[in-house]
This record gives C-alpha cells, sequence and structure tokens, in this order.
C-alpha cells in the first residue's frame, strides 16, 4: 500500500506497493521477453538481502523529483563493503564515486539515484548516514556512489530541490520485496523515447544446474532512440523516434542500470558482467547518444566475499566463480536489463510539470496491437 506524508507543499511518496499496478509491467499484459524465468517479485530485491526506498517530491506545476535508493545488503555496507564495478556506457554524466570503485573493487555504501543537480545534495546525505550508523565513529572518509539523470524537461531542476534529508529517508524506507515502478523515486521526472519514463526493475533466475544464482537490474530511464519491445519496432511503427521530420524528437538523455547479483564475482567479472547491461538498453532501442549518461553499476552479495572494512588479517580468501561459468549470467543480465527498462515505460502515467510541459505515457493498447502483429 502506499503510503503519503504531506511536508509542507511537498507531497512525499515513500515505501513499496504491489506489483500490480495500472496499467501493469510487460509481463501481465503478456510481453515475456527472454527465456531464463524471472524471481518471485520480477524485481531486483529477489536477491536476497536487496532494498529498494524511495522519495517522490511533488509540488504545484514545477516540482517533479526524487530519489531512489538501493541497498545490497540490510548491514553496515561500510563494514561490511560488498565486491562492484561500474562499466561506462557513454560518459556524458556525473556519477560519483567512480575512481574509488574503480581502483580498489568494492561499493561501501548504498547506491543512490537522483536528478543532475542534486548529485551533491545525494552524496551529502550519503555521507550523513554513514558517518551516523553505530560502529563508523571512526570514519573520516566515505566514497558515496551517487548515479543521475536529467529531469529539467518536467522538473524545476535549478531549484535543486532534493536535499540531504530526502536521501536519508529514501534509505530509512528501503525495503525488500515488490518495487514499485514509474513515476517514482529517481525516477518522477524522467522521459524514455519521447515517452514518461521513471523506474524499473526485473530479475531473472538462473538454472539450478548453471548455479541457481539470481540476477536482479533496476533501472532509472531517461534517454532516446528507436524504442523496440522484445524485438518489435515499436517506435518505427508509431513514427515516433529521433531525426524524423518534422517532429526532430530529442534523442539524447541518460540511463543508470543497477546489476546485484548473489554469485561470488570479484570485480573484474562484475565489470564484465556490467557491459551486459548496456546490450540490454541496446535491445529496447537505446543508442547510448552524445549527450547521454549512460553507466552500470554491478556488485556481488555473496556473502562469503564481502569485505570486512576492519579484518586485521592481511590476506583475503575468496572462493568466486570462474570465467566459463559467466555466460549463463551474462545472458540473464541482458534479459533482466531489457525487461527493466520496458517495465519503467509501462508503469509510468502521464505527467504535466515544469511550464506546463506534458510527457504522455507510453499508448500501451495501441503496444499491444502491434505485438500481436
Amino acid at each position: 500500500m502506499m503510503k503519503f506524508i504531506v511536508i509542507p507543499f511537498i507531497l512525499l511518496i515513500t515505501g513499496l506497493e504491489a506489483i500490480s499496478q495500472i496499467p501493469g509491467r510487460a509481463r501481465d499484459l503478456g510481453i515475456e521477453i527472454g527465456v531464463f524465468k524471472t524471481g518471485r517479485f520480477n524485481a531486483i530485491t529477489d536477491v536476497s538481502g536487496v532494498q529498494v526506498g524511495h522519495v517522490t517530491l511533488i509540488s504545484g506545476q514545477e516540482i517533479r523529483t526524487g530519489v531512489t535508493a538501493i541497498l545490497p545488503h540490510p548491514g553496515n555496507i561500510f563494514q561490511q563493503k560488498v565486491p562492484a564495478a561500474i562499466y561506462i556506457g557513454n560518459g556524458f554524466g556525473k556519477l560519483t564515486g567512480y575512481s574509488q570503485v574503480e581502483e580498489l573493487g568494492n561499493i561501501e555504501t548504498p547506491i543512490i539515484l537522483t536528478n543532475t543537480l542534486s548529485v551533491p545534495a545525494a552524496s551529502d546525505g550519503l555521507i550523513s548516514y554513514t558517518l551516523q550508523q553505530p560502529g563508523n565513529e571512526e570514519v573520516r572518509s566515505v566514497n558515496p556512489v551517487v548515479g543521475e539523470t536529467n529531469d529539467g524537461w518536467l522538473n524545476d531542476i535549478r531549484g535543486r530541490h532534493i536535499s540531504k534529508e530526502d536521501v536519508i529517508r529514501a534509505i530509512q524506507n528501503a525495503a525488500g520485496g515488490p518495487v514499485t515502478e514509474g513515476n517514482v523515486g529517481a525516477g518522477t521526472g524522467t522521459i524514455c523515447f519521447g515517452y514518461k519514463g521513471g523506474i524499473g526493475t526485473a530479475s531473472r533466475k538462473i538454472p539450478e544446474s548453471l548455479g541457481g544464482y539470481t540476477i536482479g537490474v533496476l533501472v532509472q530511464t531517461n534517454f532516446g532512440g528507436l524504442l523496440e519491445i522484445n524485438g518489435v519496432t515499436v517506435g518505427k511503427e508509431l513514427e515516433r523516434y529521433p531525426f524524423r521530420e518534422p517532429i526532430k524528437m530529442d534523442a539524447d538523455g541518460s540511463c543508470m542500470i543497477v546489476v546485484i547479483t548473489d554469485a561470488p564475482l570479484d570485480a573484474r567479472n562484475l565489470k564484465r558482467l556490467a557491459k551486459r547491461g548496456i546490450m540490454g538498453m541496446a535491445k529496447t532501442g537505446g543508442i547510448a547518444s552524445n549527450g547521454s549518461g549512460d553507466y552500470v553499476i554491478a556488485c556481488s552479495t555473496a556473502a562469503e566475499n564481502l569485505i570486512g572494512h576492519s579484518d586485521s588479517t592481511m590476506l583475503l580468501i575468496n572462493r568466486v566463480l570462474r570465467n566459463d561459468a559467466m555466460t549463463p549470467l551474462f545472458m540473464a543480465t541482458i534479459e533482466a536489463t531489457e525487461e527493466a527498462i520496458i517495465n519503467s515505460l509501462f508503469a509510468a502515467e502521464t505527467m504535466t510539470g515544469r511550464n506546463g510541459h506534458e510527457v504522455k505515457a507510453i499508448p500501451v493498447k495501441r503496444i499491444m496491437e502491434l505485438m500481436k502483429k
């Protein structure tokens, strides 16, 4: 059930709600992407211990933005870091924390998604949250991981309405189970393929014979290209795509992709896994345009490979998958990313925002007619 908390002139939508939303997810409408089975919730939270929280800010006609927090595990992430990697599909973005993740191969905070000009506030909130956690009293360095997309068409982005308290609240709201999608959190004001974008998620379960691991993906969609759904060039059929006269629809934008797995992977193979997220994006018709910031953050929650901040031993003894075992995970990541992006579109609703700008929801009924053809 969705909860509403009113704080003077700002509506904060928090927590999680049932998957059975209107208009529905792609799979609810009979669109089955890929061949691997989904997890119970078909969400990033199908990876045990992963939690997601949102704070959505909607006020008047100008504010359409928010924060989404992804927690790889429910414990103290600074003290129990997760192996991680970040892959840059196209670097027109303001993601923070990249260099330390690249250098050390781990993440030590929750992952925060928000709008472009709120990255500093989100970093401040993430640092404050980390410093306040019991056990972190002596911490003097924090590497906050914050990703973004630009929601400035619908949102008064220059107003920088996100506060560090919003970020902390999103983390505190985080929970497992079904994940709210569409116009929520960091996806509140985003646009995808010329339609209303937002937050989307999906998961895949690898067969037991191939390891039985789970892959979960969450996306913040705000990019362009020629929309494809399960191989059907919907954008062409709807005559809605970039460079078509006289529309001249913008192809720029960004996509944040978060991939989490319980498979025991080190940073090297997580980087390889992250690359496949961009392949999933490409299957939806995304083109990683010049002005697009497309990043994939991947991490492993395998308990045996968590990295203790205060461990006194000089050696880390990990069990990790062989390279030869990675291919099913690659395929699962591509499938889950593709479906998460499509879910973000199907869950989003028409929105009017800054200066009266309106972005319509994807025409689900028309698309289902095209899919049946």
